[in-house]
């Protein structure tokens, strides 16, 4: 069904790079958003007042904010789709964040107010009415949900969007929510005990729970995430493939909406090679990685020796010693000034966040006891920072 839609009302959609068929992506996420939960909505809610269900009507409303936050998709995608103007040079792609906060606000709201509705049901419950058909309808809803629920996360892995990953986990929460419902009714049918204001409290909480989640998940690329590990690797393998490029470092990605992104990188250079060769290189590389990645990269060059023989020699020393205190330590930029009495090392050495102030420090004074070891008369310049890409790719 997912693929026959897909096939049927997005035109081009294999070519998800391209701003309208992301947008026609997210239109046609709405619009099945839309449709069902208004759907699910009306049917729940005449059977919640029916058979005097207060957990089937929280069910019920809960569909209704689906509704809602899939309006409110609809029109963030549509906005996102804007070009740049004037005020906005990179676009207005983060809209479409903005929007999934909107959804995740309004979830938290429906929770809350079925939360009160709860409360004031298990203080003073009314009798329910237990109907087998009732039971069978919900059962249906569960299904429905399930089929929205993997169908926008499939949509949302194939087009990156954060709006329509946040409608999936909340149509995969509403089948928690109707399934505890359902739970209600039927404890009510086989054992006559009321228990729909305890499970009402349960979905309230649970939708609350979805609200908190989508949030978080839409806030980091808002306050700015750490660099996929797959991006980071992606964009460096392809700056370090062209011919007169020793290495790359120091990599930042600026997100500015789904498949809009801005980078800057520092390229290694051989310090021999003419700069207006270099500079060429560079420039070709910047030009390809926005039509081939679609990444707007600002390339910073950085003169490299790459046949000193003894800078290389040093070069390896440097890389033993750090590797022998920690393997996830990485250094770059090493220059080698020769004094009267010393040879200065300077460079840059990226550390793992999880090193506080303290083991900055012994982590300096370890590695410049290590040359001394090797030379005394080794002076070592350390420029410590951390890295811009995830660390742990679970936190992407």
């Amino acid at each position: 069904m997912t693929e026959y839609l897909v096939k049927r009302f997005v035109k081009d959609y294999q070519n998800t790079e391209n701003v309208n068929v992301r947008t026609a992506y997210g239109v046609l996420s709405s619009i099945v958003g839309i449709c069902c939960n208004l759907l699910l909505f009306g049917t729940k809610l005449f059977l919640g007042i029916f058979s005097h269900s207060i957990s089937v009507m929280a069910d019920a409303f809960n569909n209704l904010s689906d509704a809602a936050s899939s309006i409110i998709g609809f029109v963030g995608v549509k906005m996102a789709q804007k070009p740049a103007d004037g005020d906005h040079p990179f676009g207005h792609g983060r809209i479409e964040y903005i929007s999934a906060f909107i959804v995740a606000f309004l979830v938290i709201q429906v929770g809350f107010s079925l939360f009160k509705t709860s409360v004031g049901k298990i203080r003073s419950p009314q009798e329910m009415i237990f109907q087998g058909g009732t039971v069978a309808v919900l059962v249906l809803s569960i299904g429905v949900k399930l089929w929205l629920g993997f169908f926008n996360r499939r949509l949302g892995r194939r087009i990156h969007s954060s709006v329509m990953m946040a409608a999936a986990a909340d149509s995969l929460g509403d089948v928690a929510a109707t399934s505890a419902t359902i739970i209600s009714l039927v404890v009510f049918g086989v054992f006559g005990i009321n228990i729909d204001g305890i499970v009402g409290l349960i979905v309230s909480v649970a939708v609350m729970l979805a609200g908190v989640n989508i949030a978080k998940d839409t806030l980091a690329p808002l306050i700015g995430q750490a660099i996929d590990p797959k991006v980071y690797r992606e964009i460096k393998e392809f700056v370090e493939q062209y011919e007169g490029i020793v290495g790359t470092h120091d990599l930042i990605v600026h997100n500015y909406g789904p498949s809009k992104s801005m980078a800057s990188i520092h390229a290694e250079v051989p310090c021999e090679q003419d700069i207006q060769v270099s500079h060429e290189i560079v420039d070709m590389i910047e030009r390809e990685c926005l039509t081939k990645l679609g990444i707007f990269l600002v390339i910073h060059m950085d003169p490299v020796e790459t046949r000193n023989e003894r800078v290389s020699a040093i070069k390896d020393m440097v890389s033993q010693v750090i590797s022998g205190l920690d393997s996830r330590l990485e250094f770059h930029d090493l220059r080698v000034v020769d004094g009267s009495q010393r040879v200065n090392l300077i460079f840059d050495l990226v550390v793992p966040r999880d090193y506080n102030e303290h083991m900055w420090e012994t982590l300096r004074v370890r590695i410049a006891e290590g040359m001394q070891k090797k030379d005394s008369r080794f002076w070592c310049i350390i420029t410590m920072e951390n890295s811009f890409c995830a660390e742990n790719p679970e936190s992407i």
